[in-house]
């Protein structure tokens, strides 16, 4: 059996049924991106690529060689003991390095010669990441997106997690992108994965769904944190039919007060991202919204953020972006505690 594996979808590492991918690039190569369950045996570290790449490039093609073969080998030996040495002989593992060469082929070459129908991934991670950008520009126009709006504050994403659980089809960007969305969405402790890795794992989402019935996501602007929703999704999400979410202001602002307890544990770093509203809402303004999380005075800050901020900015940029938003289907929410919102979920699926 040839060796090479030549892609043509993303579907073809499903039907092929290895026992394990294997990534054989660098680790910040890995954690850049990788496809969905690839582990990750690196025949080559950080440092150690960076000195082949050095000397390739000021002493050598022939003595980058030299000095890379003798440290992919060392590296094939290490992972070989330490994580394969269990492996039956009839284990099938798909190989891959950024373009199909030399990494994954010294890897794939060793492991047939112990006997193992080991497969080279032709074209590499650069053969997976143009399936992804092609497929992303395709598949999500094939859904039916049924899209949740509603001011902040409103609870979109956890009614959106609730349909979820109830058996309903979403896509969460936000769980996705490790962001909420706005400009105080960062979240702590929790860095938003690079664009390629959303990418990957929105593919993945999306594939997961069935075509012939809705999918529900939250309204989204066409950046979330630092990434970039893909064209095909957002326009597809544009044009869908929307479910508004209608709350009382005080009942926003107490789920707020909830949903975005982290803040009430680190006024600095709630200022400083208040910061970057000055812009937008002026020096004093944004300096009145800091005293009052330095004196805890959270229910008025919520409060003048919202009427003062977000309400207008999302009125503005849902009728200029939804089509649906003009005559969406309303959900009264007067109870957004989780009671509340899974009730909210099974009305929204009702309908």
């Amino acid at each position: 059996m040839k060796p090479l594996v030549h892609l043509q979808s993303v579907d073809d590492l499903d039907r092929t049924a290895f026992d394990d991918i294997i990534d054989v690039r660098s680790p910040a190569e890995f954690a850049d991106d990788h496809i969905p369950g690839a582990i990750s045996c690196p025949v080559l570290s950080n440092e150690e690529r960076a000195e082949i790449g050095t000397l390739y490039k000021q002493v050598s093609p022939f003595e980058a060689k030299k000095r890379g073969a003798a440290l992919v080998a060392r590296n094939i030996a290490r992972h070989l003991e330490a994580s394969f040495l269990d492996r039956g002989k009839g284990w099938k593992p798909l190989v891959y390095c950024w373009r199909g060469g030399q990494r994954s082929g010294a890897m794939v070459t060793i492991f047939r010669q112990i006997g193992w129908n080991a497969r080279q991934l032709e074209g590499g991670y650069k053969a997976y990441r143009q399936q992804v950008v092609g497929e992303l520009g395709e598949l999500p126009r094939r859904f039916d997106f049924r899209v949740v709006c509603g001011a902040t504050g409103s609870g979109k994403s956890r009614i959106l997690q609730a349909i979820g659980r109830l058996g309903g089809q979403i896509v969460d960007l936000e769980a996705l992108a490790c962001h909420k969305g706005s400009v105080l969405g960062v979240l702590p402790d929790q860095p938003q994965p690079s664009q390629k890795m959303f990418e990957s794992q929105l593919l993945q989402a999306l594939r997961a769904l069935d075509p012939a019935r809705p999918v529900y996501v939250e309204a989204e602007s066409r950046k979330i944190g630092r990434l970039q929703v893909p064209d095909a999704m957002i326009e597809t999400m544009r044009a869908g039919q929307c479910v508004g979410i209608e709350a009382p202001r005080a009942e926003r602002v107490a789920f707020l007060l909830r949903d975005y307890d982290y803040f009430l544990h680190d006024p600095a770093w709630l200022n400083s991202r208040l910061a970057a509203l000055k812009d937008l809402r002026g020096s004093e303004t944004v300096a009145r919204w800091q005293d009052y999380a330095n004196a805890g005075r959270w229910p008025e800050l919520v409060e003048e953020l919202l009427a003062g901020h977000y309400d207008p900015l999302y009125e503005r940029s849902q009728n200029r972006n939804y089509s649906g938003y003009a005559e969406p289907r309303t959900v009264a929410a007067p109870d957004l505690s989780p009671a509340g919102i899974a009730a909210l979920a099974a009305t929204i699926l009702d309908r």
